[in-house]
């Protein structure tokens, strides 16, 4: 400790001299020249050049200098008068360069300063320069925008040189008054502190030019006078006003302050931990401990009190003393010892290597606060040998760091709780952290820890052994795998610890990816058990990811954590370790067949995707796996990708999709890929969504469509084709086309050409005509398809009543609702289905809705909802009515028998049904106002097949006349 002169002591109420004033501005002058060549040596020969001119160039608006972008940016630093030095630093970096006076009176910046680390124990060359660029008052704002922008161009310079600084732009009363022009970014702390950052200012900053700190003058124990000692200074003359500048006092830290602060600092920590961890311990102890000075009370007391030796008054070792003496009197020896091992991390100096020469007086300083903590040197070799540490040592520091991190959250969110406090941080801002707080360290089924934020250079491994659990077991044992380290010899693998355990290969592979151990020099080892894990595709596995998921990991940007989170990227893995075709690959067989859709392989239909794992990088930048291995794995990953994309439609995720499994690995990741772009193309197209409609996938023997309910995506399994046919038939509340699947229905093209023919507001009739039987396609306004076949009788007999059953469906709708979706635009259009160059296609067939006469009779029925339970017809046939009143259920049997008797002898041509009137109230629920035409129809097929029946039968049964809606 070096005491260079006699305490000063200033009694305001006894009486002041200028001369005291001056000798104390002087001790702080002193103190700050030294922390500023301290700065100045810790960087490299050219990055001294920047902190050399610094002020000069701002001093002046030269072209010649580094920064001049407007010949009318504001320039003149207060009572700033250039060293021969400065200038001669200034003509090495541009000949040109003469120094001469500009003759401007008013300078428009009153101060500089550098303030933080630089100069301090714990400056390393990671570090980064803060400067506060102090305008006057009354600048006016376009210049202040050219300020900005020109601090901006001399951070660019200075980031040529390798020197990463900020410059902050701001007057003194505008801090006074806490307004601040940045919000929270990677170096500002926007809203979050004002006085915890006046604290740290007073108690770190290096003046570089232009005015002094006004809260020099200013004793500690007076501290609360600040307001009124200061006007006396200023108004009795003591000292002149224009010579200082003014950013308040710091009498106490307002506790609105520390849950801000705080969280700041947990932003902080999740990319730097050691510093934060050392800011975030500080406001807890200023919390806890509100009747100790603050750091910077203890800084001042010390220069009046005559101290200037500049390791006494080093910032990080006050820091560290605060933080010991708290600790030791609350008893934490385990939190002590990781701000110890903090701040020796923080300062970067490895003390056991020989040459630390370069940071001579740094090394002095770390070295006696390390002999005080009494560490062995073991301690200190690890802590100097980070590079070297392994995962399982990350995972263990990372535990403590977390624990940590999280033991300061729950303090500072009782201590929100408790005080019912207002924190001292915007809401915007508050929002922001706490996302970044939630992307960094919430655990979530699936996420992938990643444990090295910044905490060791690398974790790249050498070689790395994974193994099949039951390649130890030598049996089927559990399916899980095990990570070891240099495992060259399998017997090694029972005395060995394993550096993981995971349930599958993926997710493994992906922490280790992501957590940098796997590089391309990774020497690679497989004991695969009972799985189909090759070297081969491990190797390919391991690359696939390296090109989907590229590492290290950034944090997500300020704008990305504004927005709500959403998938960035997808990968999807298929069939790791695994053979779809095992048991014929066993024989060395291999199916033969003309189906080559994965979905539905050889002529066992098979499905080749067995299981998908899909690795999700988010907007927030968090990882997450999600392995489908059971039930209908496809569909299953195919809804939750459509359910994670449908806030976002149209900033659909990169998707890539890999198989390496078998020899039709690429097929399948072909085919996997096709269905999901497909699939999000109709559902997301334009860039919006989810559009309504019902996509068809056939697979393994089975159909699936996909739909839409409420915005959340869901699927229905349908076993059989007449499944699928009755499933599409199904009301819908608005128009939901269908649409298939490249692959499904290979084998009969029919229903894809309806599909893509059908179109809204119409009811359309699609027709096939062959030699035994037609084919009949309904869609009607919903998109809803109507399908059925039946003898062919001759075109006439099968279209003219269906036609004239439409036509009356279509005249009773425009009569009722003129302004519907079902209107004055509405249609019945008629096509038939034909070959043309090979191919299926849709002929529009206009003649048929107009051209065609119905023979015979018209046959109509009318619903009755009786009880609520069942649905009963009255038929009418020509003028003769038939109720299901009289008639109960011999009903159908009358009808026929009176049709019988109306025809020939021998005719037997089915009956069509030309009109049919439903109950709004087909549903016992619910009212139905607008019944859809599909609804019609199914009631129309259902009596047309109990009439047509009974007509056939020799002798009639009876057939129960009540019937179920669709």
């Amino acid at each position: 400790m070096t005491v260079h002169s006699l305490p000063i002591t200033l009694d305001f109420d006894e009486g002041i001299d200028r001369k005291t004033l001056r000798q104390l501005r002087d001790r702080f002058g002193e103190v700050n020249q030294a922390r500023w060549h301290r700065a100045r040596s810790a960087l490299t020969y050219r990055q001294q050049s920047v902190l050399d001119v610094l002020p000069l160039v701002f001093h002046l608006n030269h072209p010649a200098l580094p920064g001049y972008l407007d010949h009318d940016c504001p320039f003149g630093l207060a009572h700033y008068q250039p060293s021969a030095d400065e200038a001669a630093a200034a003509q090495r970096l541009a000949r040109s360069f003469t120094l001469r006076d500009s003759g401007k009176r008013r300078p428009d910046i009153d101060a500089m300063f550098l303030m933080g680390s630089p100069g301090t124990l714990g400056h390393s060359t990671a570090s980064d320069l803060d400067v506060w660029l102090c305008h006057r008052d009354d600048l006016p704002e376009p210049g202040i925008r050219k300020l900005e922008r020109k601090s901006g161009q001399i951070a660019e310079w200075a980031a040529s040189l390798g020197l990463e600084l900020h410059v902050f732009v701001f007057s003194a009363r505008d801090w006074r008054a806490g307004r601040q022009r940045a919000e929270v970014n990677g170096e500002n702390c926007g809203s979050a502190q004002h006085f915890l950052l006046l604290d740290e200012f007073y108690r770190t900053s290096i003046h570089l030019g232009g005015r002094f700190p006004l809260w020099w003058l200013i004793p500690v124990d007076a501290e609360r006078r600040y307001q009124e000692l200061t006007g006396q200074l200023i108004d009795c003359r003591f000292i002149r006003g224009d010579e200082y500048i003014d950013f308040g006092a710091v009498p106490d830290i307002p506790e609105e302050e520390f849950l801000g602060a705080g969280v700041w600092q947990l932003y902080k920590g999740i990319d730097a931990p050691w510093k934060a961890l050392l800011k975030l311990l500080l406001i807890e102890c200023y919390a806890r401990d509100p009747s100790s000075d603050l750091l910077s009370m203890a800084f001042k007391r010390a220069v009046y009190s005559g101290i200037t030796d500049p390791d006494h008054l080093d910032p990080y070792r006050l820091l560290y003393q605060r933080l010991e003496r708290w600790l030791i009197r609350v008893d934490e020896p385990d939190r002590l010892d990781l701000v110890r091992r903090s701040l020796y991390l923080k300062a970067g100096l490895p003390l056991s290597r020989a040459d630390v020469s370069g940071e001579r007086w740094r090394g002095q300083l770390l070295r006696h606060l390390v002999a005080g903590w009494g560490w062995e040197d073991t301690t200190v070799k690890t802590l100097d040998n980070r590079a070297e540490w392994r995962a399982e040592q990350v995972v263990a520091i990372r535990r403590a760091v977390v624990r940590e991190l999280t033991h300061s959250y729950r303090f500072l969110s009782r201590l929100a709780r408790t005080h019912a406090m207002k924190a001292a941080i915007s809401p915007r801002d508050m929002g922001l952290l706490g996302r970044k707080l939630y992307a960094a360290f919430q655990r979530k089924a699936g996420k992938i820890e990643l444990i090295n934020p910044n905490l060791v250079p690398t974790l790249a491994e050498e070689n790395l052994a994974f193994y099949h659990q039951s390649a130890q077991t030598g049996s089927d044992g559990p399916d899980g795998w095990l990570l070891y380290r240099d495992l060259e010899n399998p017997a090694d693998v029972f005395w060995k610890p394993a550096i993981r355990r995971a349930g599958n290969l993926t997710e493994m592979l992906v922490w280790c990816h992501c957590n940098g151990l796997l590089t391309r020099s990774t020497r690679l080892n497989v004991r695969a058990g009972h799985s189909a894990l090759t070297l081969g595709e491990l190797r390919d596995l391991i690359e696939s990811l390296q090109q989907a998921l590229p590492v290290p990991i950034e944090p997500a940007s300020r704008e990305a954590l504004e927005a709500p989170v959403r998938p960035l990227r997808s990968l999807l893995l298929i069939n790791v370790a695994l053979d779809p075709q095992a048991r014929l690959t066993e024989r060395g067989l291999h199916k033969l067949s003309a189906r080559h859709d994965s979905l539905g392989f050889s002529g066992g239909r098979e499905n080749l995707v067995q299981s998908i794992d899909q690795v999700t990088l988010s907007s927030w930048h968090e990882v997450s796996l999600q392995h489908y291995a059971a039930g209908d794995t496809l569909i299953q990953c195919l809804k939750n990708y459509l359910a994670a994309v449908v806030d976002s439609p149209g900033q659909l995720p990169a998707l890539s999709v890999f198989s390496h499994s078998s020899s039709h690995g690429v097929a399948i990741a072909r085919r996997v890929q096709a269905l999901f772009e497909d699939v999000q193309r109709h559902f997301y197209a334009g860039g919006a969504g989810p559009h309504p409609l019902r996509y068809v996938i056939e697979m393994d023997s089975r159909f699936f469509v996909l739909q839409f309910q409420d915005r959340q995506p869901g699927f229905v399994g349908l076993d059989s084709r007449a499944a699928l046919d009755e499933y599409l038939q199904k009301p819908q509340s608005v128009y939901a086309p269908v649409i298939l699947d490249t692959h499904a229905l290979a084998d009969d093209p029919w229903l894809r050409v309806v599909c893509e023919a059908s179109q809204p507001d119409s009811v359309q009739v699609f027709y096939v005509v062959r030699p035994e039987r037609v084919h009949i396609w309904v869609v009607d306004e919903m998109g809803s398809v109507s399908s059925w076949q039946q003898a062919n009788p001759g075109r006439q007999c099968v279209l003219a009543p269906l036609l004239r059953f439409l036509e009356n469906r279509l005249e009773r709708r425009q009569l009722r609702d003129m302004s519907g979706p079902f209107g004055d635009n509405a249609a019945l259009l008629c096509s038939e289905l034909v070959v043309r160059d090979g191919q299926w296609r849709s002929e529009p067939r206009p003649s048929l809705t107009v051209e065609m006469p119905l023979n015979g009779f018209e046959v109509q029925a009318i619903g009755v909802q009786e009880g609520g339970r069942f649905l009963r017809f009255d038929l009418y046939c020509g003028h003769q009515e038939f109720t299901a009143a009289e008639y109960g259920d011999e009903l159908i049997p009358a009808v026929a028998h009176y049709i019988r008797s109306r025809r020939r002898a021998g005719d037997r041509y089915p009956v069509y049904l030309t009109d049919v009137y439903l109950p709004h109230d087909l549903e016992p629920h619910f009212y139905q106002q607008d019944l859809q035409t599909c609804q019609y129809l199914y009631y129309r097929q259902t009596l047309e097949q109990a009439l047509n029946q009974s007509l056939a039968a020799s002798v009639s049964d009876s057939v129960d006349p009540g019937f179920k809606a669709p």
